[in-house]
């Protein structure tokens, strides 16, 4: 009984502890993105065309997550000063139109017959390959401009 007591104390006071975790630095998250990036990537298996609803499904989850990200790395610059906000729009534009042409090719991904299949999956997985790394840098150049 009274190891079960110093457990549950040992686990609650560990549970406080990483609840405690003060907020990561600009160049942390930035680490823990560039983790993520390279994990997605390494995911990305040689779909067949057999398994292109689940191809499509993954690439959506991956857009979905790189979408969230860039709206928080809007939100940091529309905090900053004008003249970074006048730098940061082009380059979050460009951003948005890249996502919305992944978008597309994920539609056409759908949409693949057997014999385009090997073409539109490349070019869906270079679509997000120059999107994620268009995002990381610019989260790095926001990292630049804008103290953490």
């Amino acid at each position: 009984m009274k190891n079960n007591a110093l457990l549950i104390t040992l686990l609650s006071a560990a549970t406080f502890a990483v609840g405690c975790e003060k907020e990561k630095t600009t160049a942390q998250q930035m680490d823990a993105v560039k983790t993520e990036t390279k994990q997605a990537a390494l995911e990305m298996k040689d779909y067949t065309f057999a398994q292109k609803d689940e191809f499509v499904k993954s690439m959506q989850g991956q857009l979905t997550t790189l979408n969230q990200d860039l709206d928080k790395l809007a939100a940091k610059i529309d905090s900053s000063s004008d003249a970074i906000k006048a730098e940061a729009k082009p380059k979050l534009q460009a951003l948005h139109d890249q996502a919305t042409k992944l978008n597309q090719q994920l539609a056409d991904a759908q949409n693949a017959t057997e014999s385009t299949w090997d073409n539109v999956k490349a070019d869906s997985k270079k679509g997000y390959d120059a999107l994620a790394n268009g995002f990381t840098q610019a989260r790095q150049w926001v990292s630049d401009k804008i103290a953490p």
